[in-house]
């Protein structure tokens, strides 16, 4: 793991794994939550449901480790899920 490169780990059913918030990534999360820009995009990320938080986690990790991973039934702990969504782009940003 890389902090410099702005990459976060979370704990994924007991492995830890890479988040990173890069321009793919950032361009999926847009899309999945249906943002026109990165202001929306920001005042969205304030209020996020909890498939928001997976989408945007999913999305995460394909950034920081170019894997796809359906996060929907993985063991995830939601307040570190949180704590590391919002590290990443405090990082990247």
């Amino acid at each position: 793991m890389n902090p410099a490169r702005g990459e976060v780990s979370l704990t994924i059913d007991g492995e830890v794994r890479t988040l990173c918030l890069t321009l793919g990534a950032l361009a999926a999360i847009e899309a999945g939550l249906r943002c026109s820009g990165l202001a929306e995009l920001g005042e969205r990320l304030k209020r996020l449901s909890a498939a928001d938080l997976i989408l945007v986690a999913e999305a995460l990790l394909t950034g920081g480790e170019g894997v796809v991973l359906d996060l929907s039934t993985a063991r995830i702990d939601p307040a570190e899920a949180a704590r590391a969504v919002a590290e990443s782009f405090e990082r990247a940003l």
